[in-house]
């Protein structure tokens, strides 16, 4: 009986053993992540220099548990830009427009290049996270959150949340699965004014919002005119050929130049040469004259 007990033992600590040596493989990590059932709403995770709290069953949250980032190389080859070019000031704000849950935030927080950060985000359940994530990093005394949309005018928008990448929700419909919600939409002014920040503090803007960068921009003359660096990404398969080309013209009357990144490339060009026949891409637009 002892014996038949010891050799149990001896098999669970092997199983045991061949399993956490599984899972902390990226293949292993892939299989638990999917492997989770709807009960489990949120898990945190410990990614070396901050904690950030995700939905497994998330897009973004998936690849947070895989890598233990979401992108954070994005953030790195910006600084590293903006650095090279001298386009980076100390102490200056940085104004970011689609936060999500906060992964980002906690980047740009983390790089010290930044005195204080602007982060927006309309999405009830990406705020939540996004306010969690913050506090529980401890950034609460650099960070202030805005739970709104940015766009041209301030009232309200139809605002449709994507149900397997919160990162995807957006004022346009996507999937028939999508469930559609009222969020309250600002200027760019009027969120600067409420989070007490002078425009001329602002030193970056970083946008992601889904399809709705030219109605925010349309806010942002005071910043263009300053030609304060902006970093978004650029979608002609939303905004279609037309909107695409305004968008472009608009853009051209206050930056003259600009970087595109598409994967591990960029390549520079004039603002009035952004292609507006490709589907989506990120781009940086900076004055090289500063």
């Amino acid at each position: 009986m002892f014996q038949t007990k010891s050799i149990r033992r001896h098999l669970r600590e092997v199983r045991n053993n061949l399993a956490s040596r599984l899972f902390n493989t990226r293949y292993g990590r892939d299989l638990l992540i999917n492997s989770i059932g709807p009960r489990v709403q949120t898990m945190t995770l410990d990614c070396g220099d901050h904690i950030m709290s995700f939905s497994p069953s998330d897009y973004i949250g998936k690849k947070i548990f895989r890598k233990g980032h979401f992108e954070r190389e994005h953030v790195n080859r910006l600084l590293g830009v903006l650095k090279e070019r001298s386009l980076l000031q100390q102490g200056t704000t940085l104004l970011e427009l689609g936060g999500n849950i906060g992964t980002q935030t906690v980047y740009f927080a983390l790089s010290g290049q930044f005195a204080r950060i602007v982060s927006v985000e309309p999405d009830p359940r990406n705020f939540d996270l996004l306010r969690t994530n913050i506090m529980q990093n401890r950034l609460g005394h650099r960070v202030t959150l805005v739970n709104c949309a940015a766009g041209e005018s301030q009232g309200e928008i139809d605002f449709f949340q994507h149900q397997n990448n919160h990162g995807k929700s957006s004022a346009s419909r996507q999937n028939a699965s999508d469930c559609k919600i009222i969020v309250p939409v600002k200027p760019v002014g009027s969120i600067l004014a409420e989070a007490g920040t002078n425009p001329d503090d602002v030193g970056l803007v970083w946008m992601d919002i889904e399809g709705y960068e030219p109605l925010a921009c349309r806010s942002m003359q005071a910043l263009f005119a300053r030609k304060v660096p902006l970093y978004m990404e650029f979608s002609p398969a939303f905004y279609g050929p037309d909107q695409s080309a305004a968008f472009v013209q608009y853009l051209a009357e206050f930056y003259d130049d600009c970087l595109i990144f598409r994967d591990n490339d960029s390549t520079s060009a004039k603002v009035r040469e952004i292609p507006v026949n490709e589907i989506q891409f990120d781009v940086l637009l900076f004055d090289a004259a500063i």
